[in-house]
């Protein structure tokens, strides 16, 4: 191994939580500071908060149908349309 291009290793480092946790291990940094460790985080603590996923689905459904609503109202309005334009039509035509 090549000598002076490796980082100073410290056995004995510390990493400090924003929650109080002080963990010692080895590393190349003397000290840290974290937010988060596996003492306050919720995956690792089991006060994991679940996403409503059904309600993400129903919400989707309703726009859907909304949407689709909305299109057969615009296709019926155009099919009106194009029958009055169809009837004005017919009359001009005779004369």
């Amino acid at each position: 191994m090549k000598q002076g291009i490796h980082p100073t290793y410290f056995k004995e480092a510390t990493i400090t939580c924003s929650c109080g946790t002080v963990l010692e291990t080895g590393s190349t940094v003397e000290t840290m500071h974290t937010e988060i460790c596996s003492e306050c985080h919720p995956f690792y603590t089991g006060k994991k908060k679940f996403i409503d996923a059904t309600g993400r689905v129903d919400r989707f459904k309703k726009l859907s149908e909304k949407s689709i609503a909305k299109q057969s109202l615009i296709l019926k309005a155009s099919k009106a349309k194009k029958a009055e334009t169809k009837k004005e039509e017919k009359p001009a035509s005779n004369k």
